[in-house]
């Protein structure tokens, strides 16, 4: 049994008690001085073997070499923390969702967060976006640093869809068809047309391969090309195998306009979601759990190591292997994670981060399930830090000259792309 677990007799009266006289299960809990946390399964397995199990961190950077990075559609800074922790300098965050904005204030007051309430215009007009990085920032174009950023993904993500049937009302991947956020991605492109980045590196699912047979994307790289863009073939990452807790695949796009070769990062290896789930939280902000039912917990305890409560549409997490996705939830509805893989309760938002990768200290702002939102949609800052000192290692040369010789351009072709291998299909 888990140290401080209630037995199972005294775990099924309360709930049991609950059910039957209408009284809710948090306020049980809460007269009887208990915790969601005191709840435990019927079935647990073995104590789970860490002794070879190295997670991935933000690491302090090898060299400062200051490279300049600007990002747009940043979320809560994922992206920008990898960079941060691989020696790159902050010059400018362009995001338009208020409590994402809110996010990165807090976390880092020095930076230039360009987005509301702190700016003048429409932050979802690229036109705008330019002028105030521009005026902000002073910089002189080209840009000689490092754009990078991930458009929303939504409209071309399998796990915000998968649940519904492809020919049901209820499925919505829409693609660039998408009203608001299929165009993003060429509005990052246009934001580059106009900035020049030395080099530049583009995040999204996998599913933007295969929206529209990849023609689109193709149309996106032809565009880079004819701006004198070396445009490297794009690749899938799982972040499971660079040592983040998570089944995550990642689509990346980098091109450059001066010499080099970007080579991806060696994978580590996997390690399980039990070695962040199982560290003490010693007051972490964030960890704020759902108050859940007692007629839910009665279900949740019954379950298995992965399997699935289908009426909540929950999972409960395999301690031995790394989490399933971390999802964001609606924009409209509650942010939603998976069960603790000992506790019969979903994840706390501090939870997450730490499949994440995102350090402890690092809070999320605004309601709960708004922080679930910007904990699922966020790249791991531990994988963006890998990418981001490989970038620097293969274009530093052109990073670090003073000028810049104008680049003939072409989209480099590699073999065919192949999907990293998953033990389990990430959510």
């Amino acid at each position: 049994m888990r140290q401080g677990s209630l037995t199972f007799a005294r775990q099924r009266s309360i709930l049991e008690m609950c059910i039957k006289d209408g009284v809710t299960l948090s306020s049980e809990l809460s007269r009887q001085a208990l915790s969601y946390d005191r709840l435990r399964y019927e079935w647990n397995g073995a104590r789970v073997d860490l002794s070879d199990s190295r997670v991935a961190h933000l690491e302090k950077p090898r060299q400062r070499h200051q490279t300049p990075v600007i990002s747009l559609f940043s979320g809560c800074a994922g992206l920008d923390l990898g960079f941060e922790a691989a020696g790159f300098r902050h010059v400018a965050l362009a995001e338009k969702e208020p409590i994402s904005c809110a996010t990165v204030r807090q976390n880092r007051p020095d930076w230039n967060v360009i987005g509301p309430p702190w700016l003048d215009g429409d932050i979802s007009d690229r036109k705008q976006i330019l002028a105030d990085i521009l005026e902000t920032t002073q910089i002189k174009l080209p840009f000689e640093g490092v754009l990078v950023g991930g458009p929303p993904c939504q409209p071309f993500s399998i796990a915000s869809n998968q649940r519904f049937s492809k020919a049901g009302p209820n499925f919505k991947r829409t693609g660039f068809e998408h009203e608001d956020n299929g165009p993003l991605l060429f509005d990052f492109i246009w934001l580059l047309e106009q900035l020049m980045p030395r080099v530049f590196l583009v995040e999204n699912v996998p599913g933007l391969l295969q929206i529209d047979g990849g023609q689109q994307l193709d149309r996106a790289i032809s565009r880079l090309v004819a701006s004198g863009y070396t445009v490297e073939e794009p690749f899938v990452l799982n972040a499971a195998d660079f040592g983040v807790p998570q089944y995550r695949q990642r689509l990346f796009v980098i091109g450059a306009r001066v010499d080099g070769n970007f080579v991806p990062p060696e994978p580590s290896g996997q390690v399980p979601c039990e070695a962040v789930l199982r560290l003490p939280l010693n007051g972490a902000p964030n960890h704020i759990t759902r108050m859940h039912k007692a007629e839910s917990i009665q279900r949740y305890m019954r379950l298995g190591y992965g399997e699935r409560d289908h009426l909540g549409r929950v999972d409960r997490l395999d301690p031995r292997r790394p989490s399933k996705t971390v999802i964001a939830g609606g924009t409209r509805g509650g942010g939603r994670s998976h069960l603790h893989p000992h506790i019969p309760r979903t994840l706390s938002v501090r939870e997450c981060a730490r499949l994440q990768t995102f350090p402890d200290e690092y809070e999320f702002t605004g309601p709960s399930a708004r922080q679930f939102t910007q904990v699922g949609n966020a790249v791991p800052p531990a994988l963006a830090q890998k990418l981001a000192a490989r970038l620097y290692e293969s274009y530093q040369k052109g990073l670090r000259s003073e000028t810049t010789a104008p680049h003939p351009g072409s989209r480099r072709r590699g073999s065919q792309l192949r999907l990293p291998s998953t033990e389990s299909t990430p959510r």
